[in-house]
């Protein structure tokens, strides 16, 4: 049976004529079998973003090869690129406070092989889950957050963050605002849930603001994290109607929800290297 593992190659360069030409004839020199191709220009501010998918057993040679013939390309065309294999697991550090519902929701999508990934540690400001957490075989790490120990608690964070060698930090409903070292730190790693259709109500209780407004839309964004509260570039959003009825504890039951399903689907584009930054936007290949 023909091999299903792939390779998945994405990139973002100035426009010019030729690019699509230039990198699928690099591949098909070397005997590549493109199965999936997306591509879009952003002609604003000049910029070509392309993601492709290569049979893995099409070519000749393994990453690190592929790496050193690909890389004068690259150069060439003054890429930003990375090449990533199906068959390596990504590895996903989760955080989270007391509300545990996006948890629940991301541990079962991992049991069932969904999200087919690893979880090397779980990490939190309270001791609250870390019998469910266990219960699950993850190693449970309780990092408290103060005013006073905040610059130690997320030097503490990276720390288990770089000891597992994480690849993406989600913060599922982590309610703690982190340190713009941190964030720094991770460029386009972290991802956070923020109960809100941002810019809309950024900061604390969003259903509560959405309330005292009348709004008649609420909603969820999934978003990467940037010393800027709730301003980092947004990869997936999804709203729910809501009216006159309703009360603030609708809303944030609704909320759930939509939260459990913009956080996974964030972070399945986010996974299968879907999502290329643009500045302060995303291009998200779905």
């Amino acid at each position: 049976m023909p091999s299903s593992r792939y390779y998945t190659l994405t990139a973002a360069c100035p426009d010019r004529v030729g690019l699509v030409a230039r990198v699928s004839g690099f591949l098909a020199e070397h005997g590549g079998w493109i199965l999936e191709t997306n591509l879009h220009a952003d002609p604003d501010n000049d910029r070509y973003f392309m993601r492709i998918e290569i049979k893995a057993d099409s070519l000749p040679f393994h990453l690190a090869e592929f790496r050193s013939r690909f890389a004068p390309l690259a150069e060439e065309l003054q890429m930003s690129w990375k090449i990533s294999d199906s068959a390596v697991k990504k590895r996903v550090v989760i955080l989270v406070s007391k509300q545990e519902h996006c948890l629940y929701d991301l541990l079962a999508r991992w049991q069932s092989k969904e999200l087919d990934i690893e979880i090397p540690c779980i990490i939190s400001n309270h001791d609250a889950l870390r019998g469910f957490v266990e219960w699950h075989g993850i190693p449970f790490h309780h990092v408290p957050v103060t005013p006073d120990n905040k610059q130690q608690a997320y030097a503490e964070v990276a720390r288990l963050y770089d000891e597992v060698r994480g690849d993406c930090m989600v913060l599922a409903r982590y309610m703690q605002i982190l340190s713009p070292e941190l964030c720094a730190a991770y460029p386009g790693q972290i991802l956070n849930i923020h109960h809100s259709f941002l810019p809309s109500f950024v900061g604390a209780k969003p259903y509560h603001q959405a309330y005292q407004r009348g709004v008649k839309l609420i909603g969820a964004t999934c978003h990467y994290v940037t010393a800027e509260l709730d301003q980092g570039p947004i990869i997936d959003q999804d709203v729910i109607r809501v009216d006159h009825s309703d009360s603030v504890d609708d809303m944030v039951r609704y909320g759930k929800d939509i939260e459990k399903t913009v956080l996974a689907r964030g972070l399945r584009y986010h996974l299968e290297d879907r999502v290329l930054l643009n500045g302060n936007r995303t291009v998200v290949f779905r």
